[in-house]
């Protein structure tokens, strides 16, 4: 069975409010001595009320009830946007302000045919096997893979025998915010690129092996591709990352700029601090790190932990505001 599932730009009218409008009492001062056309749209702020804006902060949430329906059979296919939009006061979906995840549910033998306004579209297999296709490109994917395929145009999702599951990662609020279309093909920001599993955690051993000994709570595996490898990341304002965090040990806290977006994929006996609230971590549930708070990862489990982390690094970095630090 084929289904077509797209996301569309939203209406004018709901795209106008980004973050959520000043107040009322502060739309500025209009023209007062020039009157055309033109001179009509112009509004004046000055130092009292230019500055005075206040947006919701990004909360701290874990997606539970959106993981328990997509790894639920009866589900079928579909897609379920991770949507903090009416917390954020933004009019259009958006998990942080610049990402938009999902989870991507295939029932056995479907077709999902989507077509997303983003710079590129990144997924995590969290179940099943199957098959994506966008323009001459074809990947065939398994558990525990990861994937990123090319902004704009159609992308067909085929399931192998068994249902599938994934997690789908794009920019398409950052799009949005500014009304803009994806790169056309022979500009695209991305190729097509796979990350095998296997590939993965032959890699995540190599980084293991090599930071033995050193006093680094935790390790991080960058997944980049040839196209972004200077900037170190997966799209020019994302930045990809399977971590890992030793049974019974501690990440320091600290804190960034960056919104973190985290699908938890090993974590029996973990859970974060964010802000000082604790947050025990679920499998598959994706969790949000809002920008600029003290946060610290634990693991008091029996295995290693491993969860995959999205983050709008690399805007941050590009601006030179990454602002991290250690808070201990």
């Amino acid at each position: 069975m084929a289904t077509q599932l797209s996301t569309t730009r939203p209406s004018q009218a709901r795209i106008d409010r980004p973050g959520g409008p000043p107040p009322a009492e502060d739309e500025g001062e209009r023209a007062s001595i020039v009157d055309t056309s033109y001179a009509r749209r112009a509004r004046y702020f000055d130092s009292s009320n230019a500055f005075n804006i206040k947006y919701p902060a990004v909360p701290c949430h874990q997606f539970l009830e959106e993981r328990d329906r997509a790894l639920d059979p009866a589900t079928g296919t579909a897609l379920i946007p991770l949507d903090l939009s009416e917390a954020l006061d933004i009019d259009f979906p958006v998990t942080t302000p610049l990402i938009l995840t999902r989870y991507v549910r295939i029932r056995a033998g479907d077709t999902l045919t989507t077509r997303f306004v983003a710079s590129g579209e990144l997924y995590y297999v969290i179940a099943g096997s199957g098959r994506s296709a966008k323009g001459g490109d074809s990947i065939a994917w398994g558990a525990g893979d990861v994937f990123c395929l090319p902004g704009g145009e159609e992308t067909r999702h085929v399931a192998g025998d068994g249902d599938c599951v994934l997690w789908s990662i794009t920019n398409e609020p950052e799009l949005a915010f500014e009304h803009l279309e994806p790169p056309r093909p022979e500009n695209a920001v991305t190729e097509a690129v796979h990350y095998p599993a296997a590939e993965i955690d032959h890699q995540l051993a190599r980084v293991q092996d090599k930071l033995a000994g050193q006093k680094i709570a935790g390790l991080a595996l960058i997944l980049s591709h040839a196209g972004q490898a200077r900037r170190r990341n997966v799209l020019p304002t994302l930045t990809l990352a399977m971590n890992q965090l030793p049974p019974r040990d501690s990440q320091r806290p600290h804190r960034h700029n960056s919104a973190a977006i985290t699908l938890n994929i090993r974590c029996q006996g973990c859970h974060s601090m964010v802000g000082g609230r604790r947050v025990d971590w679920q499998p598959y549930a994706v969790m949000v790190t809002p920008p600029g708070k003290v946060h610290s990862h634990h693991n008091e489990g029996d295995e290693t932990m491993t969860c995959l982390i999205v983050q709008d690094g690399g805007l941050y970095y590009h601006c030179r505001t990454m602002g991290f630090e250690y808070a201990d």
